[in-house]
């Protein structure tokens, strides 16, 4: 998809509501995360969750900043946790938007779904999602799963693609977030789609210090990282490439909550969409994960630079 279609589609769409289909298992978060709980339509305030990973802290912050200059009044509450913590929290009121994946997001709901086109994913995900939550359009920024060997590995196992993992069966050790071992964009889609097998699953974090630090020591073969960890060029790792089409596309997308999805939110998340960039999102992990600068900091600087937040506020 082109540039300009995409930009057109992210504002027409801006005012349309998506479709929501029932599903239930509400749960609370019983005082996870930061700030203040509780959903955001009845007090005028929109709570925003995070996961426990870095970009989806950045894009929290950053849909806080751009909600703000558009007046709404929001609470972020980051590094929640994973998606299966997020879900029912949204559900239940805890939390009112938080930053998805939309490949990723439709595995999670419907495991069988064979959606890869960003347009086909969106009608997917609008039908997959439970009663009362839905998506807003999608932005340009996007960052997908890969999995990734160190050279030496690669050369030592003849490994180029996901497909080369089957040649060596119960040898190879993969290292991730422990709910990819039973995620279909993970240990059981490789299997499924590759007739991968791993001699070991070890129970690591989301492209995370802990995975690349186990993947530098060679504690592990293959880890489970994101396209836009800057570490995989800086260290020369090779993503393994994927050509049955397992690691579906990954666009940003804002899920939310139907109690807090007015136009003005819509519009906000809207702009941010059609700004943000793969590479200023590449570069905004950097930012925090390499310079060591704080998540709020690097996100209200770029939406400031970026004409979303008036200068001096």
């Amino acid at each position: 998809m082109n540039r300009r279609a995409l930009l057109g589609g992210l504002l027409a769409a801006a005012s349309v509501p998506a479709l929501a289909a029932c599903s239930s298992g509400i749960t609370s978060l019983d005082g996870q995360g930061g700030g203040s709980g509780g959903g955001g339509s009845s007090s005028g305030r929109i709570t925003i969750g995070t996961a426990n990973f870095t970009e989806n802290q950045i894009l929290g912050h950053l849909y806080a900043a751009v909600l703000g200059a558009a007046g709404v009044k929001t609470t972020v509450r980051a590094n929640l946790g994973t998606r299966e913590i997020l879900i029912p929290a949204l559900k239940g009121g805890d939390i009112d938007l938080l930053p998805e994946y939309q490949g990723a997001l439709l595995h999670y709901l419907d495991p069988k779904a064979t959606a890869t086109e960003e347009g086909e994913m969106q009608n997917a995900l609008a039908v997959a999602l439970p009663a009362g939550l839905q998506i807003l359009p999608y932005g340009m920024a996007e960052d997908s799963d890969a999995f990734a060997v160190t050279r030496e590995t690669a050369r030592k196992y003849g490994l180029s693609s996901l497909a080369d993992l089957a040649k060596h069966n119960g040898k190879l050790v993969i290292g991730a977030a422990p709910e990819v071992k039973k995620r279909t964009v993970g240990a059981v889609g490789l299997k499924d789609a590759y007739g991968v097998t791993f001699k070991e699953f070890k129970s690591l974090d989301s492209s995370g210090p802990l995975v690349k630090g186990a993947l530098r020591k060679g504690d592990v073969d293959v880890a489970n990282l994101f396209t836009t960890d800057t570490d995989i060029a800086a260290e020369g790792w090779v993503v393994l490439s994927d050509p049955k089409n397992l690691i579906p596309g990954q666009h940003v997308v804002p899920l939310i909550a139907d109690r807090a999805a007015d136009s003005t939110v819509r519009k906000a998340l809207a702009r941010l969409g059609a700004a943000l960039t793969t590479e200023d999102l590449t570069a905004l992990n950097r930012l925090v994960d390499k310079d060591k600068k704080d998540p709020e900091d690097v996100a209200h600087d770029w939406a400031k630079q970026h004409g979303l937040v008036k200068k001096g506020s």
